[in-house]
């Protein structure tokens, strides 16, 4: 099922969104400002945000330009009044995938929908991951550090690649047990932590003030880079 993040603040367009979603089998969350929009994309896994440009707060503009620097690759449609064509193209260039003007045919809408959902599908992760000078080859299944394998255990390579298909988004420990572990698995959250320890070893400069794996408090942690 494909989470869909609605970031509309006018109550009806929201209402009417977030039914007809639901019906056709999305799972949808509701943002009515851009600034609860970027709490809710960086801390959970969205598979596509419906982003409408004129917002209280922050606006859409604002909000697309800081979850593509934040490194989240999600699709991004924009729901704009707008019909200028530079307005367009602004939203285009700050790294949203398509847009439909309002009003707007539900239609046409569920159909740019499905095209993006199946446009980012494919390619879950790059078969070379890079960060600073390492990279991580799943082909190979090693990390290098400028040309030169890194020795990781089986579950730590888990955890790195389920950070790097993530970077920017907040993954609690439950949700690193079931990526790097598996569903049901028990696995302690201290065992979690212990792991997050020795991957900062290998791969930060600094291990004590971390560049990469960075703890958000009360909610897990998050890849930045």
């Amino acid at each position: 099922m494909s989470r869909i993040l609605i970031v509309e603040d006018e109550p009806a367009i929201a209402f009417g969104l977030d039914a007809d979603l639901s019906a056709e089998g999305y799972e949808v969350e509701v943002a009515a400002d851009g600034d609860t929009a970027l709490v809710l994309a960086r801390a959970r896994a969205f598979d596509l945000i419906l982003l409408d440009v004129m917002l209280p707060g922050k606006d859409g503009f604002e909000v697309c330009r800081e979850l593509r620097r934040s490194g989240l690759q999600m699709p991004i449609l924009f729901l704009t009044a707008r019909g200028q064509v530079t307005e367009k193209a602004i939203g285009l260039d700050l790294g949203a995938d398509d847009y439909v003007t309002k009003p707007f045919s539900p239609m046409e809408l569920r159909a740019r929908i499905r095209a993006l959902l199946r446009r980012g599908s494919p390619a879950e992760s790059p078969e070379i991951a890079r960060f600073g000078d390492l990279e991580l080859d799943h082909t190979r299944g090693e990390l290098r550090r400028a040309g030169r394998p890194v020795d990781l255990t089986p579950t730590e390579f888990k955890i790195l690649s389920a950070f790097l298909k993530n970077r920017g988004r907040v993954l609690s420990r439950d949700r690193l047990i079931d990526l790097a572990w598996g569903p049901g698995t028990f696995v302690t959250e201290r065992v979690v932590d212990n792991y997050i320890v020795s991957l900062r070893k290998k791969l930060e400069s600094t291990p004590g003030a971390p560049q990469y794996l960075v703890n958000v408090r009360g909610q897990g942690y998050r890849f930045d880079g």
